[in-house]
């Protein structure tokens, strides 16, 4: 908890400045290279999610079979020899593309609803996952590592939600909660997940594709998150407009 703590801490913050920001002696140069790795394949993963989207506005090819299509190219490239690069590389992509055409029938419903939703939604994930990672890159070594735990629970707990609520039902309300609080997990593993990679490459593991597969998952589960509650929110002000217009 004193990780957790620390991260909101003001006195913390105060010793920012403008030199620790340029600070990256931390960060050795072969683990500064092998992020630009990282994060490039990141990129790349996300244009193919968007194709994958955009195929699916088209075709409507999004469900159940894209994303088992993408859970097994996921499990195929987790298997497959590191040295196989190119052959990784195509798996990575491949996956995103399926990840895409899943989430495809959100976006369409949200380019419906209102397509300013869909672009504020990315620019809010991308900010979030940009200032969450910068942090955990000028944070200490292993300083929120040991949040991991904590972090595993909460998707036990998620995991457990959605089981009751296959089962029993469950409202609106607790459907938003299980938003809520699924955002704010995956948010917290932007943070872990960018100091596992750099620790990680620090003893050795440069396996850049994978760990674009770690940041790819973060980023597109707190995308979905944050997408559905601008879209209840959206949902909600037009409503209110109608009714005052009836009136």
């Amino acid at each position: 908890m004193d990780a957790f703590s620390s991260f909101f801490d003001p006195r913390s913050r105060s010793n920012w400045s403008y030199d620790t920001l340029k600070n990256f002696r931390q960060i050795s140069p072969v683990v500064q290279t092998h992020l630009k790795r990282v994060y490039l394949t990141l990129c790349c993963a996300l244009i193919a999610s968007a194709v994958g989207a955009y195929l699916h506005l088209l075709w409507n090819i999004g469900g159940y079979l894209t994303t088992f299509a993408g859970f097994g190219t996921i499990i195929w490239l987790l298997s497959s020899p590191p040295y196989q690069e190119q052959k990784r590389v195509s798996l990575l992509m491949t996956s995103a593309v399926f990840e895409g055409a899943s989430i495809g029938p959100l976006i369409d419903l949200a380019i419906q609803i209102d397509p300013s939703v869909l672009i504020a939604a990315f620019v809010g994930t991308a900010l979030a996952f940009a200032c969450f990672s910068g942090a955990a890159m000028l944070a200490r070594r292993r300083e929120y590592l040991y949040l991991g735990g904590l972090l595993s629970s909460g998707v036990s707990i998620l995991l457990w939600l959605h089981f009751a609520a296959s089962i029993f039902g469950g409202s609106t309300a607790f459907f938003m909660i299980e938003i809520y609080f699924g955002l704010l997990v995956f948010v917290g593993y932007m943070v872990v997940d960018t100091q596992d990679i750099i620790e990680k490459a620090h003893l050795g593991d440069l396996d850049y594709v994978k760990h674009a597969l770690t940041l790819f998952t973060d980023f597109v589960a707190v995308f979905v998150r944050i997408l559905i509650i601008m879209l209840k929110n959206s949902a909600e002000k037009s409503e209110k407009k109608k009714k005052r217009r009836s009136d």
